[in-house]
Order: C-alpha cells, then structure tokens, then sequence
C-alpha cells in the first residue's frame, strides 16, 4: 500500500471516530449556537489534536506508552468525569446572553484545550485506535514511519473534517434560535454532558470494584 492509501485510510478513520455524537458533539454544538463557528469549530480541533496525539501512539507503535495509559485508567477516568460533571454544569447554568461574542482570543484558546483534555482523559480514545489500527494490521511497528506518519495526518484531517462540517451546519442554522431557545439548548447540553460524567464516574466504579 502506498503512503496515499494510508492517508486515506486515516481520513476515513479520523472521520469515523469523530462521528459518533457524544460530550464533545454535544459540547460542540452548543458552543457554535452560543458562541458562534470559530468557538465550535475550536472545540472540534482540540478533540482532533488528541485524536492525533493517539493516533501517533497507536501508529508509530508505541506499546509502553499505550500499556501505562491503560493501566491508569481509572484515575484518568476519574478526572474526565470529574470534569465533565464541571463542564456539565457550567453550561446548563449559564446564561447566553453573557456568552455570545467569546469567540476570539482567550476564548478559543479555552475551547481548544479544554476538548482536548477531555478527549485526552477518555480511556476509550486510545483503546479505539490501538483496536482499529490493530485490526486493520497497521500501526504497532508493523507499517513504516513515513506510513505511520500518513496516518496520524489523515487521522487529524479526518477528525478535523467532521467538527467543520457539524460546526458549518450548526452554525447555519444557528439563526433560528433566540434567547430562550438558546437557554434551553444550555439546559439540555449541560444535563446530557453531566450526565456523560455520571457514566464516566460510574464505569470508574466499577472497575475499582
């Protein structure tokens, strides 16, 4: 295969993983109604770096890194639920009128770490990639670095690819929400978010056990 062919399968990869909406979608989403694209699309490019950061992990075979990660995983489990209890919160009191125009600057800066310390702390990033990459025969030394490299752009790409396309269409339709829509987008942000923490919290118990 050539070090196209592993570009595209990490776009498709970075894509199909981003996908699926879960507290970083919904965090996303959110912040594109309140704060506008600049602020969503920030929030889907930190998810993407972390999705890269893994991907790099995962590609270029790094097995003691992998293994320390996931035998601390239930103390990083403890700290994104933690935060996304926080985050949860935060958001399902705060008010929008206060937040509109906080995309620039210290803003953005907030939204693209923030995304990436939760994808970061989510045990099942490194685990989805170590699990894709090991089951399509890539990564873990097996390719080349050149190849390994191809991948993690792809990934990043592919990852980035999604969050412009949701924060693009969000954005498009963010006209239609006033005031109070907005307020309810919050309310219900924050109780889905929060409630990603509860599961996060909850699986960090059980594992404990």
């Amino acid at each position: 295969m050539g070090d196209l062919g592993f570009l595209l399968r990490g776009l498709v990869l970075g894509f199909s993983i981003a996908a699926p909406v879960g507290p970083i979608g919904v965090l996303c989403i959110r912040r594109t109604l309140a704060e506008g694209r600049l602020s969503g699309l920030a929030t889907g490019l930190g998810a993407a770096a972390a999705d890269g950061l893994y991907g790099a992990i995962a590609g270029f075979g790094l097995t003691w890194i992998t293994a320390a990660l996931v035998s601390q995983q239930r103390w990083i489990r403890i700290v994104g639920g933690v935060f996304l209890l926080y985050l949860g919160l935060r958001t399902f009191f705060s008010r929008p009128a206060d937040e509109v125009a906080g995309a620039t600057g210290r803003g953005l800066a907030g939204a693209f770490g923030s995304t990436f310390l939760l994808t970061v702390t989510n045990p099942m990033t490194i685990l989805s990639f170590v699990a894709v990459f090991a089951g399509l025969g890539l990564g873990g030394g097996a390719t080349g670095p050149m190849a390994a490299a191809m991948l993690v752009v792809g990934v990043v790409a592919g990852s980035a690819a999604w969050w412009l396309t949701l924060s693009g269409v969000v954005a498009g339709l963010g006209g239609r929400f006033d005031t109070r829509a907005l307020a309810w987008v919050n309310r219900v942000s924050g109780a889905v978010i929060a409630g990603f923490g509860v599961v996060a919290l909850a699986g960090f118990a059980t594992v404990r056990a």
